[in-house]
């Protein structure tokens, strides 16, 4: 079997690769793989998202810094209030017409988290470039975000002052001249994907790292995961299930690497328990991309 050659990949398919390879692991324990579903999401779901966001993931891979993708045309499906903000986005209307394509089946939100990183990652080829480009954000780019943010039912903890759902959260950002940047900086401390764009998305550059390391393909990335289960606590677990459970997450995937447990049975509790790894998801994916970008080969 020949080498793959990645020379005529653009980078919404190095994207829709990085999608598709961490929805298709063996095995991430609580998260759906090629081994299970849960109840109301299954792989399809996570791989038809794949497909429909390939508009949008193309638009970032061409974006000018001006507009949200490659033309400012107005899609009629955008709500007419906000043309103005549309208009004015970048990055937040690229976020916005990803989570809306992919929200075309009955299996809820699988990918807002990884547009976050994503999205600044095409448009900016790489980390270098998404560090600048999310500093240039506005507050129509946050506008756009929170309209994205209303389209899924993604969690929040109870307590966050800016509430998505409240009717006056976008008047808010307003008054406070708040740009998407300023958003993740307010959630950093409570979301790890938001701490992403303010650590100069450290994680993703670690996991790449550690993939681009690993002199392995496509196998690497469930033990990378791991790993980074056993080393971080996960966002979303904490914001579903609350702290002890994110904690005992970690230190269990420890425990695995210890070979007190097996994947297996982590695995098995995690689901029963119903604790998803969902923010290190999010970041796996933007590390793929990374690495992919990067010259790392999964198909080996």
């Amino acid at each position: 079997m020949g080498k793959t050659d990645f020379r005529h990949v653009s980078l919404c398919e190095l994207a829709q690769t990085a999608m598709m390879l961490e929805v298709c692991c063996k095995e991430k324990p609580g998260n759906v793989d090629r081994r299970h579903d849960y109840d109301d999401t299954a792989l399809e779901h996570f791989l038809a998202s794949t497909i429909f966001a390939h508009d949008a993931l193309l638009n970032a891979e061409n974006f000018d810094g001006i507009d949200g993708g490659a033309s400012a045309n107005l899609r009629p499906e955008y709500p007419k209030e906000y043309r103005d903000d549309f208009l004015a986005a970048g990055l937040g209307r690229l976020i916005y017409d990803a989570v809306y394509d992919t929200n075309r089946h009955s299996g809820g939100n699988t990918h807002f988290g990884a547009f976050i990183l994503l999205i600044p990652l095409i448009a900016g080829h790489g980390i270098a470039g998404a560090k600048k480009l999310i500093r240039q954000t506005n507050v129509s780019d946050a506008v756009l975000f929170y309209l994205a943010f209303g389209l899924t039912s993604v969690r929040m903890n109870d307590s966050d002052a800016m509430d998505v759902n409240s009717p006056n959260a976008i008047d808010d950002l307003r008054k406070k001249g708040m740009t998407l940047y300023d958003v993740m900086e307010y959630s950093s401390a409570n979301d790890m994907v938001a701490a992403e764009w303010v650590n100069g998305f450290s994680l993703t550059r670690k996991f790449a790292d550690a993939l681009i390391a690993s002199g392995k393909g496509k196998d690497a990335i469930p033990e990378v995961f791991l790993r980074f289960m056993s080393g971080h606590v996960d966002t979303f677990v904490v914001k579903k299930l609350g702290g002890d459970a994110g904690r005992w997450t970690m230190e269990t995937a420890r425990d695995v690497i210890a070979g007190k447990m097996t994947s297996e049975e982590f695995d098995r509790i995690c689901l029963e328990r119903g604790i998803n790894p969902g923010s290190l998801a999010d970041i796996t994916i933007a590390g793929i991309f990374t690495a992919l970008l990067e010259g790392w080969n999964w198909d080996i």
